[in-house]
């Protein structure tokens, strides 16, 4: 996108008045990819800095220890937005970092006494996760909006480079076409009157009304635990015979049960990513160390992920939720899982029991 926005010229005359040549370019792209792929190289392979500068890459996607400018930005613009308090304090941070040598490199540290702040940071991010980006309603609308995507996919056409056309699902194939795939795609497929969209546009319909698709409940695990693929199969058959058994009236297909297997963590899976900062003291400056989590508190969590299970169903109809709530709560019981909760129907037995 970045490369697309110079060549059309939009960017072209900005970078020539502030002076920004090609390997100042090369540098803005090395700091979006981040260096991940990198970083296990004993040789220093980017181009737009040397390694004397090594510490800039880790403003804007530090890849190291998840810390950067990118976060922070978020986590303020997402809580205020959400009207969620936000007790993250940057600017403590950023009036305590300064660049240390480690293993000749130059990377960024942060005062032994914002250790705290940091811990804060990532509980921050964990919450805005837990509480809105992951809430079942979101992820109820994401899935819908998907749906209605992938069937109006085959019927519109965007215009590239060249005048050629694409899908949607192929437009990231041209930066020209992919520019075009805006909040306007929604407003189309719900103002058209294509027969080919109708069922696009009733999904879309159905979100705006709020007709939403039921949640079944979710559950997480107790004890680190992974949630295969097959066992996501399984329980959409275990769910399809449940309902079908309770004749209910309604057919039902494993199509018809959406089971999101969700990651919340820390930003670096299991891992404790304080373990990758290193701290400095007021005494001695120059001299990066690192601190462990038992030296900080003993209130601080031993666990720094976890895995949530939402399951939601398509079909609303009180009979065939009941029976799908039922069954679930049962899989979990077998799985040695907590019992389900937060259904849309509060008084399930299911959920209560």
């Amino acid at each position: 996108m970045f490369e697309y926005l110079i060549s059309s010229d939009t960017l072209k005359d900005w970078l020539e008045i502030y002076d920004l040549g090609s390997q100042d370019v090369t540098f803005i792209k090395e700091l979006i990819k981040g260096a991940e792929e990198k970083k296990k190289s004993p040789q220093w392979l980017y181009e737009g800095r040397p390694k004397e500068k090594s510490f800039l890459y880790e403003i804007v996607a530090n890849k190291r220890t998840g810390i950067d400018v990118d976060k922070w930005d978020y986590l303020a613009r997402d809580n205020y937005h959400l009207g969620i308090q936000n007790n993250f304090d940057y600017q403590r941070i950023l009036k305590y970092v300064r660049v240390c040598e480690v293993n000749n490199m130059k990377i960024i540290c942060v005062r032994d006494k914002v250790v705290g702040n940091l811990y804060n940071m990532y509980n921050t991010r964990y919450n805005l996760h837990r509480t809105a980006c992951q809430h079942k309603v979101a992820n109820i609308i994401e899935s819908m909006i998907t749906e209605a995507m992938v069937l109006a996919d085959p019927h519109i056409l965007i215009s590239g480079s060249g005048g050629e056309q694409y899908r949607m699902s192929t437009a990231i194939g041209d930066m020209e076409a992919y520019t075009k795939l805006t909040d306007s795609i929604f407003e189309q497929i719900l103002n058209s009157s294509q027969t080919e969209l109708e069922e696009a546009r009733t999904i879309l319909n159905n979100i705006i009304n709020r007709n939403l698709y039921r949640c079944i409940g979710q559950t997480q695990a107790e004890q680190e635990k992974t949630i295969e693929q097959e066992e996501i199969a399984e329980l959409k058959t275990k769910l399809v015979e449940a309902v079908l058994s309770e004749q209910v009236g309604v057919e039902v297909e494993a199509k018809d049960f959406i089971v999101n297997v969700i990651s919340m963590n820390y930003g670096m899976q299991e891992k404790n990513p304080i373990n990758n900062v290193r701290f400095y003291r007021k005494n001695n400056p120059d001299k990066a160390f690192k601190i462990s989590r038992e030296q900080v508190s003993q209130n601080l969590p031993e666990r720094f992920s976890e895995q949530l299970i939402q399951v939601f169903c398509k079909k609303t109809g009180k009979k065939c939720v009941d029976a799908a709530e039922k069954c679930f709560a049962e899989w979990c019981k077998t799985k040695e899982l907590p019992m389900p909760w937060d259904s849309d129907d509060t008084d399930s037995a299911a959920v209560s029991g």
